[in-house]
């Protein structure tokens, strides 16, 4: 199996852990600020990583760090958008607008870099978002706060991701990552400090177990072989790939929140899939191939 499949596959984990967490936040948030729940995901997230890649914090020097913390604002905020949208919304309707970051992408990369994606890409992006539409937008789909945050969150993940994508070119990404986890557990600690009302220590076993999984699976794990594959595939098609999120969510929320799997669910988790096919298939090859068989 080559690396890009192999990191293809630990994408669609992570997915799946990030689809967990939505339900796990929601519960979590209900006990303390969201910007405390950050800071204890971000500070275990910070930790753990620095005991996997401790071999590589002796190369860390002013220049990763600095990149790391660059990376961390706009990773803080998308997170901490998503955490108030899944506070404020429906858990699907937050999954959708989180993965218009798809589309955001290469349109934000036109006004960035006057890039124009390839044309595969904006097809696999209408396969994904159609299945993603028909997963989560409901008869009743309003715009409410909680959507509007989502939709900010998207922006900042776009940006996010096109930023890992030109740093991973040219520096060791891995030596980026404890800064970034570092600097996001100072802005959320700053951030909570100025809330006047905080419960710093929930007397609650969700909010602990909460805290965990979202710090060890939907940080740490996650966002760790996010970085390291945009060294081998593009922003477009990591977010893509990112679109398996709700798939596993709506099968969390079904487990842990006895909500109803829909024939919703099974359709449009295939176009994702073709969405996710499509990105990968070398057209080039494809037509070679052909013609071999005429």
């Amino acid at each position: 199996m080559s690396k890009n499949n192999i990191l293809i596959l630990l994408l669609i984990l992570g997915t799946a852990f990030w689809g967990v967490s939505f339900p796990v936040t929601k519960m979590a948030i209900g006990y303390s600020s969201p910007f405390i729940f950050l800071f204890y995901r971000f500070l275990a997230a910070t930790f753990f990583l620095s005991l996997v890649f401790s071999k590589k914090l002796k190369q860390i020097n002013w220049a990763t760090a600095r990149i790391g913390g660059e990376l961390a604002i706009p990773l803080m905020l998308g997170i901490y958008l998503q955490t108030m949208g899944i506070k404020y919304t429906s858990a699907s309707q937050t999954a959708f607008l989180a993965g218009m970051s798809v589309i955001l992408i290469p349109l934000l990369k036109i006004a960035m870099y006057r890039h124009l994606a390839p044309a595969k890409i904006w097809v696999a992006c209408f396969f994904a978002l159609t299945g993603l539409a028909i997963i989560s937008i409901k008869n009743d789909f309003s715009v409410n706060t909680g959507d509007l945050y989502t939709v900010a969150g998207a922006f900042a993940f776009a940006y996010y991701l096109i930023r890992v994508e030109k740093y991973s070119r040219n520096v060791d990404i891995v030596t980026t990552i404890v800064p970034m986890f570092g600097t996001c557990t100072l802005l959320t600690f700053i951030m909570a400090l100025m809330g006047s009302s905080n419960a710093w220590l929930p007397d609650n076993n969700s909010f602990w177990i909460a805290v965990g999984f979202c710090a060890l699976f939907s940080t740490a794990y996650m966002y760790s072989v996010s970085n390291i594959a945009q060294r081998y595939l593009s922003a477009e098609r990591v977010s893509i790939i990112y679109l398996f999120e709700p798939v596993f969510g709506a099968i969390a929320a079904a487990y842990l929140l006895n909500e109803e799997l829909s024939w919703r669910l099974l359709l449009g988790g295939c176009l994702i899939f073709i969405g996710m096919l499509v990105s990968e298939l070398n057209f080039k090859k494809v037509g070679v191939l052909s013609k071999l068989y005429q």
